[in-house]
């Protein structure tokens, strides 16, 4: 068991040093011969700390800093790195990446963003709110979580523990056509993960809650007695019959059909045309009734951001109107590969939403199950299987059998397969129980058929 603790002092006041340090690297790196240069200088901490079975069983500390610079010697590229922030160790890492430019081909899509596309102004969004918690205080409360998972019923036999983490962190960001730009961020969570029945018949199932401010988390206790209720349902799970059904997925599993969305719809999919979205900009991909949203400015989300990796400014936007696919994710490099404007998707997409026409206040999970009828809802997906090339989608899973709108049993050992292309198409209906602790957010999602391998 590790016993070290974390101090509770923000560590942003080292922002405007970092600034001093990105400025030092650049003006190294143009007295070197560089065309261009861009600088990340960055900083993090982190506390997780763990319980299992009412006792203390991890502490753990992080603390994190390093200096990243990329040069450019025309549209050849060079990167390296340093966690040392003395001024002989960062002209040899500025050396060092100007090096291999020197030795790289050249790259005519390589560079640095245009100067009007990036962020010389922009928002707080509200990213930090740090958190002064210790390591005895994170075990109170996740001992509150365990316990109450534990104590939610003779069921619930055993715990694989409970966990709160806190972490938080800043960085500046800086290039040679005079962007700088940089903020601080912060992240906290509480999970917990009960095991429910003995011998032949045990399931194990989890909860979490997650904020960029504490004060926003969810109950330890309501976290372990949502996450006992969740276990002790997969209870005398058992196959069903292969065949065609209905799926609903739940919110939380839904939100991975934005990510397959992103996934196919990158520029580096793209370029290489590694994607069943290659020309699909201006096609209808998804049913009629649905827009996925794009907006990085909401305040405190986890995707939102003034900036993308490159300082590029974002957008809000809709990626996917009435079904009809109407942006990529593309970073500079990716865009001008090609032929296109980097979206300021460098680093990834930014808060995305999937919205149906057609849902209204009412459609709560009951509702939904409603809907699904008579069919498969899927509360987990297991392993990847899905080509990208071809939209192919094929998951282990577990779920529940729903006749009638009501669930019947829990579900076992099934895969659940189809095609991307097909299944976006096939959403019938988006719930009004919205999921969202990340940067993707969905109600459950109703597809209209899909096969399922079982017994």
């Amino acid at each position: 068991m590790t016993t070290s603790t974390i101090s509770s002092l923000p560590i942003v006041e080292n922002q405007s040093h970092f600034a001093e340090l990105a400025e030092e690297a650049l003006k190294y790196a143009k007295k070197r011969g560089a065309s261009d240069a861009a600088v990340e200088v960055s900083e993090s901490k982190g506390l997780s700390v763990s319980v299992r079975n009412r006792d203390l069983e991890t502490v753990e500390q992080t603390r994190d800093r390093g200096l990243t610079i990329t040069v450019f010697d025309g549209q050849r590229r060079g990167s390296a790195s340093t966690s040392d922030f003395a001024t002989k160790a960062i002209q040899e890492t500025v050396e060092a990446a100007w090096h291999i430019a020197r030795h790289t081909a050249t790259d005519e899509s390589s560079g640095l963003p245009e100067k009007k596309l990036l962020a010389m102004e922009y928002p707080d969004l509200q990213l930090y709110s740090p958190w002064l918690v210790d390591a005895e205080e994170a075990r109170r409360l996740a001992l509150r979580a365990e316990i109450a998972a534990l104590e939610r019923s003779p069921i619930i036999t055993n715990s694989e523990g409970a966990s709160v983490n806190s972490s938080e962190g800043h960085f500046v960001l800086a290039n040679s056509k005079g962007f700088m730009g940089g903020y601080p961020y912060s992240r906290h969570s509480l999970s917990v993960l009960p095991i429910a029945g003995r011998g032949d018949n045990m399931q194990r199932d989890y909860w979490y809650t997650s904020a960029r401010c504490a004060s926003r988390l969810a109950s330890p206790e309501s976290v372990g007695e949502y996450a006992a209720d969740r276990t002790m349902s997969r209870l005398s799970a058992r196959a069903i019959k292969t065949g065609h059904y209905p799926v609903l997925f739940e919110a939380p599993v839904a939100v991975g059909l934005l990510g397959s969305l992103v996934q196919a719809a990158s520029g580096g999919a793209l370029y290489r045309k590694t994607s069943f979205l290659v020309d699909a900009l201006g096609k209808d991909i998804f049913a009629k009734h649905l827009s996925v949203i794009e907006d990085p400015y909401r305040l405190g989300a986890f995707g939102s951001s003034p900036f993308d990796s490159e300082g590029v400014t974002p957008q809000r936007r809709k990626i996917i109107s009435k079904g009809e696919l109407k942006g990529y994710f593309l970073s500079t490099y990716t865009a001008r590969k090609l032929g296109m404007t980097t979206t300021g998707n460098a680093g990834g997409s930014h808060n995305l939403s999937l919205i149906s026409s057609q849902t209204r206040p009412e459609d709560d999970f009951k509702e939904m199950l409603r809907k699904l009828g008579t069919g498969l809802l899927v509360t987990e997906l297991i392993g990847q299987g899905i080509n990208y090339v071809t939209g192919d989608y094929s998951r282990g899973a577990f779920g529940y059998w729903v006749e009638n709108g009501e669930i019947k049993h829990a579900v076992e050992e099934i895969t659940i397969a189809g095609n991307l292309q097909q299944m976006f198409k096939d959403i019938v209906a988006v719930g009004a129980d919205v999921f969202d602790k990340g940067s993707k957010a969905t109600g459950s999602v109703l597809i209209s058929k899909m096969a399922i391998a079982g017994s």
